[in-house]
């Protein structure tokens, strides 16, 4: 398929810059094969579940991973981490007049140093040159690395708002963003509707806002994101599976997640695991574990709409998208959501 099969139009008044005053007053669109599409509220969700599934969420926890400072030359710089690699050790985007050479000192506001250790492509390996914690400095000076179509500054609200509720584990430099609809309320109302919740962690790269600028898909290089799954959250999803319930995966990083997992195992169940994935899911794929998807709206000719094309079928979700711009559902990280039901006229899932 081509980029551009995945293409639709939308008015920039309809991309959210802001959050809602309620995380769980977002409206809903519920996407079921050959149903009309129903307008709802996120709070309507318990509606759709049922005793026995299982929701699955990603409890990743944003930190402040973009910081600013200035080489040894007085220029500026901005420094965007993509991954964590230990206390001292960072893997980043570095923004400069100049891209800094092996050894450069780079000194942050905060009053720490960075040093260019190495080069990939466009990440550059830095190290804390006085042995400071990279994290601790990223949350005492760095700001909140809101993606780039939210074209303002980051406040001090995007520190709550822009991080789920049940966020735990720091190394995600982009919101597991499905999550940011649940308040403390809508989580006891599913908990106590006999659905199970379930914890799984990926941490979110800055390579999720990465464009896809190959014209052929299959042509295009996925980024690859760390994940943890538990042996009590394989054991419930095996369980569920095994008794015909459903998987509810709360964002396509926790499908992500699932999916990749899945795809590495060598037994037939999902397995207790902690690793990397690449996974790209585009129309076509097998679905393994995931039966229901709770998403946001995401950005044009994006490797998640591939992902959800996939899911709930390619004209059916375009179709969906199409009537979101006509309906004025808010779009991307603080937008709408929905709520999508595998298709099975795409190809059978797996059991």
């Amino acid at each position: 398929m081509k980029r551009t099969d995945f293409s639709y139009e939308l008015p920039d008044h309809l991309i959210a810059a802001e959050p809602l005053a309620e995380r769980s007053q977002s409206r809903l669109m519920v996407i079921q094969p050959d149903e009309p599409f129903v307008h709802r509220s996120v709070t309507d969700l318990p509606d759709y579940l049922k005793p026995g599934d299982v929701v699955v969420v990603n409890n990743t926890r944003v930190f402040p991973a973009r910081l600013f400072g200035q080489k040894e030359s007085g220029g500026r710089v901005e420094v965007m981490i993509e991954r964590l690699m230990g206390d001292t050790r960072c893997r980043a985007y570095v923004k400069a007049s100049k891209s800094p050479k092996d050894g450069a000192l780079l000194e942050m506001d905060g009053g720490f140093s960075l040093t260019v250790t190495g080069r990939s492509g466009d990440l550059f390996d830095l190290e804390s040159a006085d042995g400071i914690n990279i994290l601790a400095m990223a949350e005492a000076h760095g700001h909140v690395p809101l993606p780039p179509y939210i074209k303002r500054e980051d406040t001090s609200a995007d520190r709550e708002r822009y991080q789920t509720v049940f966020a735990k584990d720091a190394g995600a430099v982009a919101a597991p963003t499905a999550g940011l609809h649940f308040d403390e309320a809508l989580i006891a109302r599913i908990k106590a509707s006999g659905v199970q919740w379930c914890e799984i962690t990926l941490h979110v790269g800055a390579g999720t806002f990465n464009p896809v600028r190959v014209d052929d898909v299959a042509d295009h290089e996925m980024h690859s994101e760390w994940f943890r799954i538990t042996p009590e959250v394989a054991e419930a999803v095996n369980q569920a599976r095994a008794r015909g319930g459903r998987v509810i995966a709360i964002g396509t990083t926790s499908m992500r997640c699932l999916e990749g997992a899945m795809a590495q195992s060598e037994t037939g169940v999902l397995e207790s695991k902690t690793g990397e994935t690449d996974i790209f899911i585009t129309p076509g794929y097998t679905f393994q574990v995931v039966d229901v998807l709770f998403t946001n709206f995401h950005l044009p000719e994006s490797t998640l709409l591939m992902l959800v094309s996939a899911f709930g079928g390619f004209e059916r979700m375009l179709s969906a998208y199409r009537t979101a711009v006509a309906e004025e559902y808010r779009f991307f990280s603080y937008g709408d959501a929905c709520l999508i039901f595998n298709d099975p006229e795409e190809p059978t899932r797996a059991r």
